[in-house]
C-alpha cells in the first residue's frame, strides 16, 4: 500500500454517531418542553391560588369596613361554621360565596368591655381542587365600641 492509499481508508467505526447524537439531542429537547409544560401548569395554579386569596382578602375588609360602622351590633355578625348567616351579614356572605366558590366562611366576635376593643376574626377557607387541602385565609381586626 502505498502512503495514498492509507489515507483514503476510513474506519467504519463511527458510521451512525450522527444519528446517535440527533436522537440524543431530541431526547434531551423532549425532557426540555416537559419540563416547561410542568412550570407552566404550576404557575397557573399559583396564579389561582393568588387570585382566590385576593378575593378573600377583600372579602373580608369588606365585612370588618362594615362592622366597624355598626360596633353595637358586632355580635349579629357572628358566623359558626355550617352557620345560615344572619341578616345583617347575609348579603356579604352571599357575594363573597358568589366571589369564592365553595368557601366556608366563619365569622367570630369577642366583644369586649368598654374601654377594651372587641377582636373580629373573618375566616374564608376553599379548596380548588377535590383531593387537595383546603387554603384558608384569616383577617383579625380590633373594633372599638367608641365612634
Amino acid at each position: 500500500m502505498n502512503r495514498m492509499t492509507r489515507n483514503l481508508i476510513v474506519p467504519r467505526r463511527q458510521d451512525g454517531v450522527s444519528l446517535i447524537e440527533a436522537l440524543i439531542a431530541a431526547v434531551l429537547l423532549a425532557i426540555g418542553l416537559l419540563g416547561t409544560i410542568g412550570l407552566q401548569a404550576r404557575a397557573y395554579s399559583a396564579l389561582s391560588d393568588a387570585g382566590m386569596r385576593a378575593e378573600a382578602t377583600i372579602a373580608a375588609d369588606k365585612l370588618i369596613g362594615v362592622m366597624s360602622t355598626d360596633p353595637s351590633h358586632l355580635g349579629d355578625y357572628a358566623l359558626e361554621e355550617d352557620e345560615e348567616p344572619g341578616e345583617r351579614l347575609a348579603t356579604w356572605y352571599a357575594e363573597t360565596r358568589s366571589h369564592i366558590p365553595g368557601a366556608e366562611i366563619t365569622v367570630s366576635v369577642d366583644e369586649g368591655t368598654s374601654p377594651d376593643p372587641s377582636e373580629v376574626v373573618v375566616s374564608i377557607a376553599w379548596q380548588r381542587k377535590a383531593g387537595e387541602l383546603a387554603n384558608r385565609h384569616e383577617v383579625r381586626a380590633f373594633i372599638s365600641g367608641a365612634m
